[in-house]
């Protein structure tokens, strides 16, 4: 197994990529097999016309949603207990 750090704003971690993946065990980063890295960008430049690997790359990145981490819960929300009597 591999991995790519976003950073390098590569197909892999595009959202527009539909080759197998996976979010990494380390933040902002993708696993992959080497053995089976290509996949269609979809509704990108070069949608449908390529298979591209990990070293392909656009000007027109997406982040991978999968890698979005969720948002903390606000803490405005969260109702405050009863004040003792």
């Amino acid at each position: 197994m591999a991995s790519q750090h976003i950073d390098r704003r590569r197909c892999l971690s595009c959202n527009r990529w539909g080759g197998e993946r996976r979010p990494g065990i380390e933040p902002d980063t993708v696993d992959y097999d080497e053995d089976n890295d290509r996949g269609l960008c979809q509704d990108g430049p070069w949608h449908n016309t390529s298979r591209r690997g990990p070293r392909n790359a656009c000007g027109q990145w997406i982040k991978w949603v999968a890698l979005e981490t969720p948002a903390a819960p606000d803490q405005a929300d969260t109702p405050e207990p009863p004040a003792a009597p």
